[in-house]
């Protein structure tokens, strides 16, 4: 069946249906008379996960929701109203609320978006792939496994979750586009003691797939490993020095900085209200030569893959700069036609008690002509960060935090000891601008990011390749 025809049967053809799509459409109308652009987003999603820590399960849960957001957008002001209810009574009420926003505005009613046939992803539920007890069964193995492999491991915490959801978006002009996406994602993470010495390793993989991906024992093993070898790293870490000087950063999952410090600033909204480091520099260079960056949606099965946006517009591959050169920028419907460009794709929300702004789906920087080798070999005296963790950003200002979870002194060219307690300090703007080196091993972080912005979550990709930059400032703990 078609994305469309099963979401009729989830959302207007159940046998407690309590919304008719004659209703749907007629109430729609209604809130968008007057207003240049607006909504109708049916969801139903079904969500799930389950946890072990040392070789039990410790939590289990299965969720549904099932819901609708109704907007309407007249010239910069939205009217926004959502129910966790599909009847006609739930969505009249919600028109008479929304229809106010566009009370004696005259708009133009904005182009639909235009159609697709592309398909990124599964349209099967990725929930029915594997019953619960085979998923039970492979985090037990996950356990059995990592302690089988180093007799230092204390403690072992895995977990699996997934998700399908199936939308559906209804325009004023009758036009009606629906998408069914599956998420599953698995994370594993170990505790290793060693001399009375307590150290974390930890990794995740997932995408738009469904379970049995994740169950196959290449797949899972290799988290466990990668797991193992972060722990006995951090094992043997000492305290990360402090000052400026080089970084080397890793390929792949490195790139959530570029992602935070950088391609916040890059989104619409932030530009157009001029709030944003990037505002106005449209067609500057902003970026060292060599520094080529896309946010890129239509990568098939990658957790920020979308084969249309949350407002119906498939997603594309938008580059955001050039060789250095700023050249676009991330849009929604709105922004879009504020700014007087086209829309990009990228107009998101977590939920249908959301509305949508511009977000990034899978952002990258493309790969240079540097071998990483020949980067380590240029660096007398640095900083070689492979993963990072938490951080924070300032969209204004672009200046931002990172703790880095994995890092390496780099000394007279050569990699030594691993370091803990690294943090880069610097903002995006400036830090572009001191990319020296980028290499040509890009690489795509393993499937398990979230963006959050304005109290929304949604899920996204990174990667890079390896990059060197000059004078970033490390805040360390050594004495």
């Amino acid at each position: 069946m078609t994305p469309i025809s099963v979401t009729d049967r989830l959302f207007f053809e159940r046998a407690d249906a309590q919304l008719g799509r004659d209703t749907a459409e007629r109430e729609l109308r209604r809130a968008l008379a007057g207003a240049e652009d607006g909504e109708l987003f049916l969801e139903y999603r079904e969500s799930e996960s389950i946890s072990l820590d040392d070789g039990r399960i410790r939590s289990a849960g299965f969720d549904t929701t099932l819901g609708f957001g109704l907007r309407a957008v007249a010239g910069e002001a939205t009217g926004f109203a959502h129910a966790g209810e599909l009847s006609d009574a739930a969505l009249g009420r919600a028109a008479d609320s929304v229809a106010t926003i566009a009370a004696g505005h005259s708009g133009i009613a904005a182009e639909p978006p235009r159609a697709t046939n592309s398909r990124l992803y599964s349209d099967a539920n990725p929930l029915a792939a594997m019953d619960f007890g085979a998923r039970t069964s492979v985090l037990g193995e996950i356990d059995a496994y990592a302690r089988g492999k180093d007799s230092r491991v204390v403690q072992v915490m895995a977990s699996l979750s997934g998700e399908w959801q199936a939308v559906q978006i209804l325009r004023g002009d009758g036009v009606r586009v629906a998408d069914l996406r599956p998420l599953v994602r698995l994370n594993v993470a170990v505790v290793m003691e060693q001399n009375g010495r307590r150290e974390t390793g930890s990794f995740g993989t997932g995408g738009r797939f469904d379970y049995t991906r994740l169950g196959a024992p290449e797949t899972w093993r290799a988290a466990v490993d990668e797991a193992l070898r972060q722990a006995v790293v951090n094992l043997d870490s000492r305290p990360a020095p402090a000052g400026e000087m080089e970084v080397v950063l890793g390929a792949g999952w490195p790139g959530i900085l570029l992602h935070e410090a950088i391609g916040h600033g890059l989104e619409g909204d932030f530009n157009r209200k001029q709030t944003s480091a990037f505002s106005g520099l449209l067609g500057q260079r902003i970026a060292s030569p060599g520094v080529t960056v896309v946010d890129d949606g239509t990568m098939p099965d990658r957790r920020g893959s979308l084969t249309v946006d949350d407002e119906g517009t498939p997603t594309s591959r938008t580059v955001l700069i050039e060789d250095g050169i700023l050249v676009g920028f991330l849009q929604d419907r709105l922004n879009a036609r504020l700014m007087g460009v086209p829309t990009t794709g990228n107009g998101r929300r977590q939920s249908y008690a959301h509305a949508p702004m511009p977000r990034m789906t899978n952002t990258v920087m493309l790969g240079g002509t540097h071998a990483p080798e020949e980067m380590i070999r240029s660096v007398k005296n640095g900083l070689y960060a492979v993963n990072f963790g938490g951080g924070q950003v300032d969209i204004t200002s672009g200046k931002f935090v990172f703790s880095a979870s994995e890092a390496y002194r780099i000394e007279n060219g050569r990699i030594t000891a691993p370091v803990k307690g690294a943090t880069l300090i610097g903002n995006g703007p400036d830090a572009l601008t001191k990319v020296t080196m980028v290499g040509n091993d890009m690489a795509l972080d393993p499937g398990v990011g979230s963006c959050g912005k304005n109290g929304q979550s949604v899920p996204v990709g990174v990667g890079q390749p390896t990059l060197k930059l000059a004078g970033l400032t490390v805040g360390g703990t050594a004495a």
